[in-house]
């Protein structure tokens, strides 16, 4: 089962929801995130936040189209769309598409993606998306296929430490090899073909994809 999020970010484009929402996917939104279905004409099945960004007008209309609101208390640990991405991971949600998570503040964007280490998405295809941008996350040990065309940038980018990195199909080849915090050698490699595999033994890796015009989603 997939579950398709709108957070409250940088709000996708009718291009973004044409590549990512398909036929039979949940739709969620976090908050701010019904803003951006109201305005696409969507039609969510879930809204959830404690609803500081949305007024009772857009509620009322969201909840007319057959979403379900669930509210939350302003004080609470966790932000809207942590919030929306446990929902969809209790539920079942084998792959979750988060969009209007980047862009706009700064730590927004980082926790954002930093929600992708959640525990419950241990064994959730999870990833963040906007345009031509794509964000996962790699757990060791674990491998992660790619797929895009000849000249999609991967960056890698690690979490603490990363070790016994090796790739396939990029440009700038690693073996066996170390990715720790600080320096910025896994910005900026390159696809060579429409596949390519990313594999850790050890640590985690925000993958960043930005795919060549004409690359597919």
């Amino acid at each position: 089962m997939r579950t398709v999020i709108l957070a409250n970010g940088a709000p996708p484009t009718a291009a973004d929801i044409s590549a990512w929402l398909r036929p039979g996917d949940r739709l969620y939104c976090a908050d701010g995130g019904g803003r951006a279905a109201l305005a696409l004409g969507l039609r969510p099945t879930l809204v959830i936040g404690d609803f500081d960004s949305l007024d009772a007008a857009a509620l009322e209309a969201l909840r007319a189209r057959g979403a379900v609101i669930e509210r939350h208390p302003t004080h609470k640990d966790e932000t809207d769309l942590e919030l929306a991405v446990l929902r969809a991971a209790r539920e079942g949600a084998e792959d979750i598409v988060i969009l209007g998570a980047l862009g706009g503040r700064f730590d927004h964007a980082l926790a954002n993606a930093l929600l992708l280490g959640l525990p419950a998405l241990a064994r959730v295809r999870a990833r963040l998306a906007a345009g031509p941008e794509t964000v996962m996350l790699l757990r060791g040990p674990g491998t992660l296929a790619l797929e895009g065309a000849a000249g999609d940038l991967i960056s890698l980018l690690p979490i603490g430490e990363a070790t016994g990195i090796t790739t396939e199909g990029l440009e700038y080849p690693l073996r066996e090899e170390r990715l720790g915090l600080g320096p910025a050698r896994g910005v900026s490699n390159v696809m060579l073909g429409p596949r390519a595999s990313v594999r850790v033994e050890q640590g985690a890796l925000l993958c960043v994809q930005i795919r060549e015009a004409g690359s597919n989603a």
